[in-house]
């Protein structure tokens, strides 16, 4: 999901998919440890998707308590 797509969600939708990409990536973390996982890369990847998920939630945060 790319940034323009999750600045067009709310706040409770943001916390979902903050949550759905944590769970995404403590399952790709399993799988690396018992040696399924084949493309290493997807863990950097949804931990950059879950940092950039992270500042839009705090960014829409500060800016509804600004108003």
């Amino acid at each position: 999901m790319n940034t323009t797509e999750l600045r067009q969600k709310d706040v409770a939708g943001l916390q979902a998919e903050v949550k759905e990409l944590q769970r995404a990536h403590f399952n790709l973390r399993m799988q690396k440890a018992t040696q399924q996982l084949g493309d290493t890369g997807q863990l950097s990847s949804t931990r950059r998707a879950i940092a950039r998920a992270k500042t839009i939630l705090a960014e829409t945060v500060a800016k509804g308590a600004a108003k």
